[in-house]
């Protein structure tokens, strides 16, 4: 074998290894710690790919905020323009019901009817026609008085008038006189025992004009009104329209509320905003070629989209010098927090960055709250074996009390069972005040209820509304839960005469809760200092800066606490703390 081919040879077996090999280095790469320059690198991805899919969005969202605010424009202007079509046509037939009063026409003496409904109609645009039953002219203000007259030219209006005996408005037609496009006012004047007639006022069209010019159509915007056949009455584009269909189909815009309509005509597209008139059916059609309303827009997303390259390019220079700045004190908050883990205290460090001098600052805050945490941890685990052995208290006197009340094990079971549902609503009123706040009676009525004898003349709670945040309710709460087990077994609730009185007032700005227990034979009170105690003056006294005062008189025990009412008001606006 020449050597040729034993290099061949040998290529060909070592090329497996040689793969496997490579394959492994690049899994190694890949999976294996990364220097601070790669992360860099992909900090710059991570801030420039997600500014460029914002960048995206926000174009198309632009897009379509754009169209909407110009749509809502034309909408507006539609609108508009409706309502002056409407005061229009109104004022017409406002017009023909003060001719209607005219004397003259009452006597019938329609001459002098005719020279009053000319002068005061001079300079208006508007004339009056007169018709009788048949819809045949007996005056026209167009034309002098006796001049020769036809029939109306719309006698479908006038039937209509006439039939419904209301005020009625045409669409637009050619007048036989005039020889223009009009639209007319009809109004029925009936008289007693004479043939009825029809008070006609009628207008040209281009008139209308006037009213579509009052708006301000900008931005290749266009506003045309049809009657209810879609013949145009007016436009503010091409006045030869007048008398014609409307080129777009609007026939599927859902009259009588607004609607947009999009229509192709010759290979040109077009919106429109359609508006119905209220008073007499006619449309208002605010229209523009959809390139022209688009043309801003465009403008628009191209300027967004160069400012758009620009903060990317910017903010891909900052991520790369601000990831620079991070590098190296990233190791040093790693540490800390390491070291927070740990259990171990945590000093803030000062950074240059001012992120990263906040996230050692709250390492910091971090580590000394868990070393408060682990305090207030130990406390509440002595209060919650301190409350549940006050709740084995609470138990056994409703059980005892409950004894020697009834007469009978099912009876005992019932009022039993009552108690222990009593003491169960005292957890659920705090979770019902929700962010209204807890009302002081109903508090008391709560924790005081499971050890309340049954005779009612032994319990008095009295004072004016007020109602407590969640937190001062759960803390006051706490304070008469450990008062009423108290009493139950030391006070009034522990003998058969003894009575509990609760009081409270407003004095300025604080409120006094007095605690008062009455008893024939005081019994002798355990003179160490209690948890329970201990509770009550920690709860009040450093949460609700409350001064509490306890005297033992020879009758009972009297506690009083004075809390300011700051302390105690529900915020408005703000959720209760959670229970």
């Amino acid at each position: 074998m020449d050597r040729q081919g034993l290099g061949d040879v040998e290529t060909g077996a070592s090329s497996p290894d040689a793969k496997h090999g490579f394959g492994r280095k690049l899994r190694a790469r890949l999976m294996g710690p990364k220097s601070i320059g790669f992360y860099l690198f992909l900090l710059i991805i991570v801030t420039v790919v997600p500014a460029l899919a914002i960048s995206t969005v926000l174009l198309q969202r632009n897009d379509a905020a754009q169209r909407a605010v110009v749509e809502t424009l034309a909408e507006a202007m539609a609108g508009s323009i409706a309502e002056a079509v409407d005061r229009e046509l109104s004022g017409m037939v406002t017009t023909l019901r003060v001719l209607s009063t005219t004397r003259s026409l009452t006597t019938g003496n329609l001459h002098d009817f005719y020279e009053r409904a000319k002068a005061a109609l001079a300079g208006t645009g508007s004339y009056l026609i007169v018709l009788d039953g048949n819809f045949l002219q007996l005056l026209n203000t167009r034309v002098p008085y006796g001049t020769p007259l036809g029939p109306t030219a719309d006698p479908v209006s006038a039937k209509q008038a006439l039939d419904t005996r209301a005020a009625v408005v045409s669409g637009v037609f050619l007048g036989q006189v005039s020889q223009k496009w009009v639209f007319n006012a009809v109004l029925p004047f009936l008289r007693e025992n004479q043939p009825p007639l029809l008070l006609v006022l009628t207008r040209d069209a281009e008139s209308m004009g006037d009213t579509l010019s009052q708006e301000m159509l900008r931005g290749g915007w266009n506003a045309s009104l049809l009657d209810r056949d879609g013949i145009v009455i007016a436009s503010s584009f091409m006045s030869s329209s007048i008398g014609k269909p409307f080129f777009l189909d609007i026939s599927s815009s859902g009259a009588p509320q607004t609607a947009r309509i999009s229509e192709s005509v010759d290979s040109q597209s077009y919106v429109a905003i359609v508006d119905e008139s209220a008073y007499s059916g006619w449309k208002v059609v605010v229209w523009a070629p959809t390139a022209a309303v688009e043309e801003p827009t465009r403008r628009a997303l191209r300027s967004l989209f160069n400012a758009s390259l620009i903060i990317i390019g910017i903010g891909t220079l900052a991520a790369w010098l601000i990831g620079r700045q991070i590098a190296r004190p990233i190791r040093r908050l790693a540490y800390d927090a390491r070291r927070l883990g740990a259990g171990q205290p945590v000093d803030a460090m000062r950074y240059p960055i001012a992120e990263v001098a906040t996230v050692s600052a709250a390492l910091s805050e971090a580590a000394t709250d868990r070393k408060a945490a682990e305090n207030e941890i130990r406390l509440l685990m002595r209060e919650v074996a301190h409350r549940a052995k006050n709740q084995l208290t609470v138990v056994s006197s409703m059980a005892k009390q409950t004894a020697r009340s009834s007469r009978s094990l099912p009876a005992f079971l019932d009022s039993f069972q009552k108690r222990l549902y009593g003491l169960a609503r005292s957890t659920d009123l705090l979770i019902a005040g929700g962010a209204t706040g807890v009302e002081l009676r109903e508090l008391l009525m709560a924790q005081i209820e499971p050890f309340r004898p049954e005779d009612l003349k032994r319990l008095e709670i009295s004072g004016p509304p007020f109602r407590l945040s969640n937190q001062a309710a759960q803390t006051i709460g706490l304070a008469v839960h450990e008062l009423a087990t108290n009493a139950a077994k030391y006070g009034a609730f522990g003998t058969r005469t003894g009575r509990l009185s609760v009081t409270w007032a407003i004095e300025g700005e604080t409120l006094v809760i007095t605690w008062r227990e009455h008893l024939t034979l005081l019994r002798r009170r355990p003179m160490r200092r209690g948890f329970g105690t201990e509770i009550i003056e920690r709860m009040l006294g450093g949460t609700l800066d409350a001064e509490i005062s306890r005297t033992f008189h020879r009758d009972g025990l009297e506690c009083i606490f004075r809390i300011p009412l700051k302390r105690l008001v529900p915020e408005r606006g703000h959720p209760a703390p959670p229970l």
